[in-house]
């Protein structure tokens, strides 16, 4: 193995292939709407009447692996950004929706006879959020965030797509979450405080030597599993308190107009949330089995970069983590999400993902509403690379997988 695959975040990003020379790229800026801007790339190739939307609730995709590859089987391809790309510390989904509708709006405008949506890891929930709120009556779509913020979806124009395909989709920010974040914090202050009966990295418990497998007890997989529940519980229990105090200088500033007041309404109260990778499965191979390798999304030592600075959720306003990263308080969860997807579905599993685990796409695509699913697996990792040095990659394969279901369905 080189040395650059052993880097933080190895294997994020692979070669591509190239775009068709006959290519029109075109950069639109969007109004969503209330009021924010949002961008995204349209690509079209000659006599592309089918747009695949490719979007990530976080991440800018204008250069997504899949972007040529959908290109050269003759489809044109817009990837959009949200109002918190490559900044995700106020991302609350309902708004991403918000920007998700604008896309959706601008694509219908542009008179494609098909507009499907293509939702990657993160993406994945964020689109199984969108077509669940787009085809409710606009009075039933959701009112408030869930930190109690008003959202005009009911006032927003929702486009159902006309398909869906998933790739390597996790469960959702939140859901993931709950099987990442560390149970043995014991002081939300003290990035170093463990409680050592749950220290996932503690031999007693069963942790070994990287890079060979952990193995720990059923015992232990339960205690984790409910004290991870606990520390979500806990981590809500404060945004929620910091909505309310936010909320409470707001209206005593109503009344006062003192500027102490307004300053503390505007004062930021964000989450500093410590050792969020930290996910059993990354270092215990027999759990949920699949051709993964050892270590996390961010590397092959869990038991150092869950003390580190990158990972998912380590800074969030209150309203950012109870709507994205919470597992307990969040609408964008994929299961939840996933029987209002009724249109015809791809739901493409990678063999070594450490996101999306076997058991948790069984579970996601058995609870897709289609009448019309295909589930296929394809040898990868979780961002498309290659199952092994010199194997095509992942995103090759689901590529293959994804043209071949489109040319039977929108030819």
């Amino acid at each position: 193995m080189t040395e650059n695959t052993q880097r933080l975040g190895a294997g994020r990003y692979i070669d591509v292939a190239q775009a068709p020379d006959t290519t029109v790229t075109s950069v639109h800026e969007l109004a969503t709407a209330d009021g924010a801007k949002v961008s995204g790339v349209l690509r079209v190739v000659p006599g592309a009447r089918t747009v695949v939307a490719l979007m990530h609730p976080r991440q800018d995709l204008t250069h997504h692996v899949l972007v040529p590859e959908l290109l050269a089987r003759g489809y044109a391809v817009w990837t959009q950004g949200t109002r918190s790309v490559n900044n995700d510390i106020s991302l609350v989904h309902e708004q991403a929706l918000l920007d998700a509708a604008a896309g959706q709006v601008f694509l219908r405008e542009r008179d494609f006879d098909h507009v499907i949506t293509l939702g990657h890891s993160g993406g994945g929930t964020l689109f199984a959020f969108y077509h669940q709120q787009a085809a409710l009556p606009s009075g039933e779509r959701l009112r408030h965030t869930p930190a109690g913020r008003p959202i005009d979806l009911a006032g927003t124009a929702m486009p159902p797509p006309d398909a869906a395909i998933f790739m390597a989709p996790h469960p959702g920010q939140g859901s993931l979450l709950l099987r990442l974040i560390d149970p043995s914090v014991t002081d939300e202050s003290d990035p170093l405080s463990t409680d050592p009966d749950l220290n996932p990295f503690d031999p007693a418990n069963g942790f070994a030597e990287p890079p060979h497998s952990s193995s720990y007890s059923p015992e232990f997989i339960t205690r984790y599993r409910q004290a991870q529940h606990h520390r979500i519980a806990r981590l809500d229990a404060i945004a929620r308190q910091r909505v309310d105090d936010a909320a409470d200088a707001r209206r005593r500033y109503k009344s006062t107009s003192d500027p102490v007041d307004r300053r503390a309404a505007l004062a930021p109260r964000v989450l500093t949330v410590y050792r969020t990778d930290a996910d059993l499965r990354f270092t215990d191979l027999s759990l949920n089995p699949n051709e993964r390798p050892y270590g996390s999304l961010f590397g092959r030592r869990p038991d150092l970069t869950n003390y580190g600075l990158v990972g998912f959720g380590r800074f969030a306003t209150p309203d950012a983590w109870l709507s994205t990263w919470s597992g307990l308080s969040s609408n964008a969860d994929f299961l939840r999400c996933a029987p209002a997807v009724t249109a015809p579905t791809l739901f493409v599993e990678l063999t070594g993902d450490q996101a999306c685990f076997p058991d948790d796409a069984k579970t996601m695509c058995d609870a897709l509403g289609s009448t019309d699913r295909t589930h296929v697996r394809v040898a990868g990792t979780h961002f498309g690379g290659p199952i092994r040095d010199g194997a095509p990659t992942g995103a090759s394969l689901a590529a293959a997988d994804i043209g071949e279901w489109l040319a039977t369905r929108f030819p």
